[in-house]
């Protein structure tokens, strides 16, 4: 067992010295690899990579900033902190094509047009950071990814930010949105995103976004695309409507709450609507995502229907209306900031339970008072 891992340590140790000194020849090439969505989510935006070959020193390696280990301490923790470690790696370009192919992904390849010295500039440093501590990143959503880490590599070999975001007239939630088709996860990442996915989108993240932006760029007049083509292509599968898996579903439960109308109910479903508001709110302090800061949400899941419920449990119409009020004016306010926000489209049916039953509840209370 030491023997073969002294072994397999010579082979690193020869293969750093070999990667840090070699100089690519005239047949080298450079190009981005655009890998398609997948139905899990770490697969849900796609993937980017960097391929590099070159046939005279047979050499076709793909360098991948997107890798994490599962086994890391606190995996979970550390992901919701904003503080898991990610890193790049590199592999055979055959071994990323058939991992692809397995996983039924398409990619897309586009060969970037530069010189041999920025080829060689840029294999360079890729080896550097393979091999050094610069490998490890820490992971953010929209700002440090597996396509925001090219997209700087890329800048850096050309000398200037060339290639950006193109989009800047839509939001970072709005980019996002189509990519979500699994509509309860769509529903759980609207409600937790907070003000930052609103922000135009200046900042260039995800791999078909950059794709466009790359065949869109010129450097010196000069279009950096030379080739755009589908090197690997993803069969089709046609996806049955799920009526369980919708916004109908949704609607359907939230009305069987209404007619079922019991007191216990409600103040079960208060509970837990104040409880995930609570949730935002703390969560948004303890994350270094920027992306769930200042969420807004919490207008809609208010921590203070909790106290709201506790006053009607106990029949305090004075607190039940105070209270009733105050949150009805959070509503309202959460429902008018909504208006041009894309998600409202979804999460509609609880704006609309919350005002008939914190009203209906209100409006009661005043009659008994």
């Amino acid at each position: 067992m030491i023997k073969k891992l002294l072994f397999t340590l010579l082979i690193l140790i020869s293969f750093y010295g070999f990667s840090q000194n070699i100089s690519l020849s005239n047949e080298a090439k450079v190009s981005i690899l655009t890998c398609g969505t997948g139905p899990e989510s770490y697969a849900m935006y796609g993937h980017t990579g960097i391929r590099i070959q070159d046939s005279l020193r047979g050499i076709d390696v793909v360098y991948n900033y997107g890798a994490f280990d599962f086994d890391t301490p606190n995996f979970i923790g550390k992901f919701v902190k904003g503080d898991l470690q990610y890193f790049v790696t590199n592999g055979s370009y055959i071994d990323f094509y058939y991992n692809y192919q397995a996983e039924n992904r398409e990619i897309i390849e586009q060969d970037l047009a530069l010189s041999l010295a920025q080829i060689n500039q840029l294999f360079q440093q890729l080896n550097a950071s393979i091999y050094s501590d610069d490998r490890f990143y820490t992971y953010k959503f929209i700002d440090r990814n597996c396509t925001t880490m090219v997209v700087d590599k890329i800048n850096s070999t050309l000398g200037s930010e060339y290639i950006k975001s193109q989009t800047s007239n839509q939001s970072y939630r709005e980019i996002l949105y189509p990519y979500m088709s699994d509509f309860y996860m769509k529903l759980g990442i609207q409600l937790i995103f907070g003000a930052k996915v609103d922000e135009p989108a200046t900042r260039l993240f995800l791999p078909y976004e950059f794709k466009k932006a790359i065949s869109d760029t010129k450097v010196n007049g000069t279009t950096i695309e030379q080739s755009n083509k589908t090197i690997l292509e993803a069969q089709k599968t046609d996806i049955p409507f799920n009526w369980l898996n919708s916004i109908y579903s949704l609607i359907g439960m939230l009305f069987l709450l209404v007619v079922l109308g019991k007191k216990w109910i409600k103040i079960s479903y208060f509970i837990l609507a104040g409880l995930l508001g609570v949730f935002f709110s703390l969560v948004g302090l303890y994350s270094l995502h920027e992306e769930i800061l200042w969420n807004y949400n919490i207008l809609l899941f208010n921590p203070l229907l909790l106290i709201f419920t506790w006053y009607y449990w106990k029949g305090n119409w004075v607190k039940i209306i105070l209270f009733g009020q105050i949150c009805l004016g959070f509503l309202l306010a959460y429902f008018v900031y909504m208006l041009n926000k894309i998600h409202l489209e979804i999460v509609w049916p609880f704006i609309v339970l919350h005002f008939y039953w914190i009203g209906k509840v209100v409006l009661q209370s005043k009659k008994l008072k």
